[in-house]
């Protein structure tokens, strides 16, 4: 059993169609897949995956040694206190965005990573509006709802994650399991080292490494909006004793002013009510319950906003 691998390119061809469909079966069955072929320079992707790299090793590798992550393993290897290492992950992590300060010197990393997430958000907006079709929603829908006027744009993060090797892996998560707070998240992930895995069908799947290909997953708030039809899937990061695997995941997310609520396509033909599984709220407000609860259940966030 495999995520679907989607050639993004037949969307402008005869197999437009039978794409449209294979992407509302990834959204809809999966909540997971990966696009081939998607348009964006394979020059640039190797070129983001080397400098990323580089950054890690001259930056942040010694760093790790010492970090909070590395001292906690230790000190449960030596205290035998339970079976799994709780509430950590190993995992070295930072977040560009085009407002902060990036936590690099080199010229050649900014540059890069610039390109990349100004690409990247332009294959997010091409996305929204496949699903946007494949929901009969207007073209833009989904674009409209996350950007709450000017003022108020829409969050594009990027997210640059290294899973170093790990002495006891057996002991401790690389990520632990968890859904997407937001909207559509598009991932480069490593071509060598495997961790990534989605739950389905009662069982953990591995999302096998694609040379330059682009994981697409949806997040919590496409479910609301889906009124449930595209559900958000849980996923976790496994540590490896071998491979230092890098992660590059971008995320495009509601304004924290963004009003999120089930879309009114969805209305019973005869009552004209959206018969709502999901409550109606202000995404910065389900923001401040998920950062709690980001590794537990999804209903509950979604009754605890709903009760706000």
């Amino acid at each position: 059993m495999a995520i679907p691998v989607i050639d993004f390119s037949q969307l402008n061809g005869e197999e437009r169609a039978m794409t449209m469909a294979k992407i509302a079966n990834g959204c809809e069955e999966w909540g997971f897949f990966q696009l081939v072929n998607h348009g964006i320079p394979e020059e640039l992707l190797d070129r983001v995956k080397r400098v990323c790299s580089e950054w890690y090793e001259s930056e942040r590798e010694e760093g790790f040694k010492n970090s909070m992550p590395v001292k906690l393993l230790n000190d449960f290897v030596e205290s035998k206190t339970g079976e799994k290492l709780e509430n950590v992950d190993w995992e070295d992590v930072i977040t560009l965005l085009d407002d902060n300060e990036w936590p690099s010197h080199s010229l050649e990393f900014m540059e890069t990573m610039k390109e990349y997430r100004y690409e990247l958000k332009k294959l997010a907006e091409k996305v929204m509006e496949v699903i946007d079709e494949n929901l009969g929603l207007q073209k833009g829908y989904i674009k409209k709802v996350f950007n709450s006027g000017e003022e108020n744009q829409a969050f594009f993060g990027t997210k640059v994650s290294h899973y170093p090797p790990c002495p006891r892996p057996e002991l401790v998560n690389g990520l632990r399991a968890h859904t997407d707070a937001g909207g559509v998240i598009l991932l480069l992930q490593d071509e060598k080292v495997k961790g990534l895995q989605i739950f389905k069908d009662g069982r953990w799947i591995d999302v096998e490494p694609l040379p330059n290909s682009i994981v697409i997953n949806t997040g919590d708030q496409i479910e609301v909006l889906s009124n449930g039809r595209y559900k958000s899937v849980w996923h976790r990061v496994l540590a490896t004793l071998d491979g230092n695997r890098r992660s590059i995941a971008s995320f495009y997310n509601p304004s924290l002013k963004a009003t999120i609520a089930s879309a009114p396509e969805f209305k019973d033909p005869v009552t004209k009510e959206v018969d709502q599984d999901y409550p109606k709220f202000v995404f910065g407000d389900y923001m401040s319950v998920y950062v709690k609860q980001k590794f537990l259940p999804k209903e509950p966030r979604f009754q605890a906003v709903g009760a706000m």
